[in-house]
């Protein structure tokens, strides 16, 4: 029947704007402006420079002058 055309041609637009909206919305809300930097939250999660050249020596790492662990991927 002609009105299952109609029928089926309005679910597929709402279902479309459905998906636009849905996706402008988390566009907007991961592209926002914020004043976090992630300079300054690697502090609250970084060990102490002792604590890390710990872990760097136990786990067969160079400390180097700087503080720094030689080598590696990181």
């Amino acid at each position: 029947m002609w009105w299952e055309y109609v029928v089926g041609a309005v679910v597929l637009i709402v279902v479309g704007y459905m998906f636009a909206t849905i996706v402008g919305f988390n566009t907007r809300r991961f592209t926002r402006r914020t004043d976090r930097r992630a300079e300054d939250l690697y502090d609250t999660y970084a060990d102490s420079p002792r604590e890390q050249q710990r872990f760097a020596r136990e786990h067969g790492g160079e400390w180097t002058d700087e503080g720094r662990p030689s080598g590696g991927s990181r």
